[in-house]
């Protein structure tokens, strides 16, 4: 029978194992870290009394002893090597062959595989506890190294955020005061759909004084474009990016005849792990960069999750932490690949509050709020209400609803699923919503694009309630909404967060006063 050591000793180096293979490369979840550390302390104090009663073990074994019994009588050895000449009392001699091979020796790929020491390999020894000690290192690698070593203070870049057919939306951060003031300009490039070409350079903005009440960021809007006309913009801080304005409402673009635009959520650093990586690195934008000269967007829709404060660990709520996170992501070596020439426009989820957050504007969101804003809401699409939070737009032939599921919503709790006194949205956003959903569309514009953070579908279960799911009368509200609208435009939703994919059409009822081409469709995908 095992004792307690060798039992704790197998038990702690599989679960060092095991959570940290789903840790580093399936689930960063912060619960992890913490009970890695204590099965490592577990493991240290129990290997290290397995290996001492090992070795005692190995002094009292049979075949250690110059002394052994033949006939039940005491033979003393004499001479060294594999053969000894034992003598019995009476002087007769006897050959001993070496009474310890008579046990065989234990496996010393169990030992690799247990995290047990080894008794006769001490090469096994140290590769299996050398085995635990690496996962660990790797796991506090993942949680502390890129918030301790890159901070991210210096950054400097721009980036363009939403687009029509006349403006564009530029963000700059510039925290060195020597490349003050900072000057922007733009200029038209020849392309394809080009009506309108001037290379020459027009000054659109300035800053003479940045400072950290805004994380040293500023934005210029740049007006006065035409429609599907290809632009490069430049700063002073040696920043510069392309950018190609929407089509005029109801049109598209001539030379594709189509809308494309990108749509994803949830990004992590380095995820799924790689030690060889650079802490900041993003497989997923590795992967788009591939595909974005093929795929030539209009734009990116990231519905959240742009952030992760608390995963796999928080290390604060305060402002500062928050910025960190952001700041982060946009040093990352992979983002000018994916935003050199893509504008991106966001929405919030609950990683960049809280996870499954609902607690409306209560801490941490005042916090959480204040890089949100710098960063993002500053140059998305205009807010369908002074300072909310969802915003509204038209692109070509498509117009759009982006919802905040998160800012206004009541707690899920203390209400069933389908109590009229819950609301994800709050009553003026849900009346926004409606009001989007039932006005006619301009000549051209067919389809209506819904955005929500989190799944509409109810068919996810796990943690469902801090879908749609949670809220199934305003969801009925909504669907009822859909269904009603103008016949030949469609309406789509779009979702995320929930780490995979996900197609669902939601006819009306049968027999309802709505047709079966009123159905609506939802597409979730993520992670990116």
């Amino acid at each position: 029978m095992a004792s307690i050591e060798t039992s704790l000793t197998v038990l702690s180096s599989t679960t060092i194992r095991v959570l940290a293979y789903v840790f580093l490369r399936w689930i960063p979840g912060h619960h992890a870290p913490p009970l890695i550390l204590l099965s490592a302390l577990t493991y240290t104090i129990s290997f290290f009394f397995t290996w001492r009663s090992q070795d005692v073990s190995a002094s009292t074994a049979p075949g250690h002893s110059s002394e052994a019994v033949l006939n039940g009588q005491s033979l003393h050895g004499q001479g060294t090597g594999k053969d000894k000449i034992l003598q019995d009392e009476s002087g007769s001699s006897v050959k001993d062959r070496g009474v310890s091979k008579q046990h065989p020796k234990p496996w010393v790929g169990w030992s690799l595989l247990s995290g047990l020491p080894s008794p006769v390999s001490i090469r096994s020894t140290i590769a299996t506890a050398g085995i635990n000690v690496i996962l660990c290192l790797f796991v506090a690698d993942m949680v502390y190294r890129a918030p301790i070593m890159y901070p991210s203070n210096s950054l400097s870049f721009a980036r363009i955020g939403y687009v029509s057919d006349t403006s564009a939306s530029l963000l700059i951060r510039e925290p060195d005061s020597k490349q003050l003031p900072i000057f922007v300009s733009y200029r038209s490039v020849p392309g394809a759909s080009n009506r309108y070409v001037d290379e020459s350079w027009k000054a659109v903005g300035k800053a003479y004084w940045l400072s950290n009440e805004t994380d040293y960021t500023f934005t210029v809007s740049i007006t006065g474009l035409e429609p599907n006309n290809h632009y490069q913009y430049a700063v002073s801080n040696n920043q510069t990016g392309y950018f190609t304005t929407a089509p005029s409402s109801g049109q598209t673009a001539p030379e594709t005849d189509k809308l494309t635009f990108l749509t994803s959520s949830c990004i992590k650093p380095r995820f799924p792990y790689n030690p060889f990586s650079h802490p900041l690195s993003m497989p997923g934008f590795q992967y788009l960069a591939q595909r974005i000269p093929t795929l030539k967007a209009s734009f990116m829709l990231f519905l959240g999750d742009f952030i992760y404060i608390d995963v796999p660990r928080r290390l604060g709520s305060d402002p500062e932490t928050y910025r960190r996170e952001y700041r982060q992501v946009y040093s990352s070596p992979d983002w000018p690949s994916v935003s050199q020439t893509l504008p991106w426009i966001h929405v919030m989820d609950d990683h960049e509050i809280a996870n499954d957050w609902d607690g409306n504007t209560t801490a941490p969101y005042p916090a959480a709020a204040d890089p949100w804003h710098l960063y993002h809401t500053s140059i998305n699409p205009p807010p369908v209400r002074p300072r909310a939070s969802y915003f509204q737009f038209t692109h070509g032939p498509a117009s759009f609803f982006l919802m905040d599921t998160r800012r206004y919503r009541t707690p899920s709790a203390p209400f069933p699923a389908n109590s009229s006194a819950k609301s994800m949205l709050g009553t003026e956003q849900l009346a926004s919503l409606l009001t989007f959903l039932s006005r006619p569309e301009p000549d051209g514009v067919k389809w209506k694009f819904v955005i929500s953070s989190i799944p509409f579908t109810r068919n996810w279960r796990f943690g469902s309630s801090d879908t749609w799911a949670g809220y199934l009368h305003e969801r009925q509200i909504i669907l009822e909404a859909m269904w009603s609208v103008s016949p030949g435009t469609g309406v789509v939703i779009l979702s995320g967060d929930r780490h995979e994919f996900a197609a669902t059409a939601f006819p009306p009822p049968e027999g309802s006063k709505w047709p079966v081409s009123a159905t609506v469709h939802e597409f979730s995908t993520s992670p990116l």
